[in-house]
């Protein structure tokens, strides 16, 4: 729940209302209405004195108090502009300035019955407001003392009976009246002012926490309006679009989800077919929600990964999969073991039977892919059992590369870059076994050439990333969104598991393994970015 700041439930209770900018440009506003009255009341009293032909005396009188009422006005300005002295001094100063001239001016034209004591009503009233209610009832106090004092000075020099005190009365009770008016609108500003204060804290938490479970929905969002123009966005709509967004960005620059959103909004009835961007290698499903009646205005925009979706699934299925294939596994391998001894006794008796050698062949060949294919579903099954160290990459890859090049007898040079501090953490028998399928893989697609197969690894944003490059051709479109499934081969002899197995290891250690698209005729690129969610790595 967001808490009111002190000062906000001070205003609202009150206490501790410390001026702020507002209050200055009140008071500033205030003296400038004063300013322009004074000069207003001595441009039209000073003509009708002057035509009524009142005594020299009391019109000088009028025009030194008129001018020093303006000068006045001129000083209380250069003490708001530097804000000396404090704010309520110079309230008070200039409400007991104004009710002084007010009331001097109306001695002047003959007292109450002038009818200009009434002036003092609206001077009160807006100091009032100005001060949020403080001071209001002394300010009336001193325009009542004012008022009753110049009664009192009539009376004495007979120009007033002594019964004349009525209407002085109502007019101090009409600046009580004003100013506990004044009084109760300023309460009420205050607590206007607190609330609007608190709703605009709520609203600000409520955005806050708007853009908080935007960001970390799954699902890529988009704000498009009626000119399908991008108002909003997440970083998961980025990362699944795979180009950059900008607010107030067409639509038009992906064509693909521009057609879609405007198929739909010829048949909101229809969903939305499924999206295959170019350069994302990705499919989405969009989903287009009107944030009005009117699905020509804005539009939400979901986007689902139809690939986390189907590996979600796979590995709802695979959970169960699994059991069942460790099972079968250890059930498989005693019978398979007796067929590939009894091949190779067959092998032995064929002697110079060529037709046999073939058949014998053909047996072995199939047994060992079985083998492979029973070990593999083992090491699937034991994934989850990780002992993550950490393993210096430089020398580690050193070593591995030259088993590697014996192993699979591999005359030519690997290229290696690696820095000298790359550092992480893993499971080195599973790295071992993610690295080597990368590159037997790679081997055995690329050229053949010395600088066919290349390992470079490198810091990106905090994180060390493994690359294994090789110049053969580029995986077929179609195949990347089932690359990394299980049982997808594109050879006859494979077992489709390789790389499958390579990524849960992967994720099992804090990693990643992807595919990375390289321009035409620039090869094929898998990258492992380690440290995805291990905050112990080494940068």
């Amino acid at each position: 729940m967001p808490i009111l700041p002190a000062d906000a439930a001070d205003r609202m209770s009150g206490r501790g209302v410390f001026p702020s900018e507002a209050h200055w440009r009140s008071l500033s506003l205030f003296n400038a209405f004063r300013l322009m009255a004074a000069l207003g009341l001595f441009a039209s009293i000073g003509w009708r004195a002057r035509l009524a032909q009142a005594d020299s005396n009391s019109y000088d009188a009028f025009v030194i108090l008129a001018l020093a009422d303006a000068a006045l006005s001129v000083l209380f300005a250069i003490g708001i502009h530097r804000r000396r002295p404090a704010f309520q001094t110079q309230l008070s100063i200039q409400a007991v300035t104004d009710i002084v001239f007010l009331v001097t001016l109306m001695h002047l034209m003959g007292g109450i019955k002038s009818g200009l004591g009434i002036l003092l009503l609206p001077y009160l009233a807006a100091a009032g407001l100005i001060s949020r209610g403080r001071m209001t009832l002394f300010h009336a106090a001193v325009a009542s003392l004012a008022l009753l004092g110049e009664q009192l000075w009539q009376v004495v020099a007979g120009q007033a009976g002594a019964d004349e005190f009525l209407v002085p009365a109502m007019l101090c009770t009409a600046c009580f009246a004003f100013a506990w008016l004044a009084h109760r609108l300023a309460g009420f500003a205050r607590e206007s002012e607190a609330l609007a204060e608190q709703r605009g804290i709520d609203l600000e938490n409520l955005g806050q926490l708007n853009a908080r479970i935007l960001q970390d929905v799954s699902d890529g969002v988009i704000v498009v309006d009626g000119h399908d123009q991008l108002r909003q966005f997440n970083a998961q709509a980025q990362r699944l679009l795979d180009v950059p967004l900008l607010a107030g960005q067409s639509l038009s620059a992906l064509p693909v989800l521009a057609q879609s959103l405007a198929t739909w909004r010829r048949d909101v009835s229809q969903p939305a077919g499924l999206l295959q961007l170019d350069g994302a290698y990705k499919t989405l499903r969009p989903r287009f929600v009107p944030l009005g009646p009117d699905p020509d205005g804005n539009v939400l925009v979901y986007l689902e990964d139809m690939d986390r979706l189907r590996r979600e699934a796979q590995q709802l299925k695979l959970a169960a999969l699994g059991r069942l294939t460790a099972n079968l596994a250890h059930e498989i391998r005693n019978p398979l073991g007796a067929i590939s001894h009894a091949g190779q006794l067959l092998k032995e008796e064929a002697g110079d039977n060529l037709l046999m050698q073939k058949l014998t062949r053909i047996i072995g060949d199939n047994a060992r892919r079985l083998e492979r294919m029973v070990k593999e579903v083992l090491e699937l099954n034991r994934r989850d059992r990780v002992d993550m160290r950490p393993v210096a990459l430089g020398p580690w890859l050193a070593a591995f590369v030259d088993e590697f090049r014996q192993t699979e007898r591999i005359g030519g040079a690997i290229v290696v870059v690696c820095p000298d501090d790359a550092g992480i953490r893993f499971d080195p028998g599973h790295l071992h076994q993610v690295v080597w399928n990368l590159l037997r893989n790679g081997w055995r697609y690329c050229r053949k050439t010395p600088d066919s197969l290349i390992v470079t690894v490198v810091n990106d944003d905090g994180r060390w990333q493994l690359n294994v490059d090789n110049d053969g051709p580029p995986v077929a479109r179609d195949a990347l969104t089932q690359l990394f499934e299980p049982f997808f081969t594109t050879e006859s002899k494979g077992t489709g598991l390789g790389l499958y197995i390579a990524r849960e290891i992967c994720a099992a250690n804090a990693a990643r393994l992807e595919y990375v698209p390289l321009p035409p005729d620039s090869g094929v690129r898998f990258r492992i970015v380690f440290g995805m969610n291990d905050g112990q790595e080494t940068a």
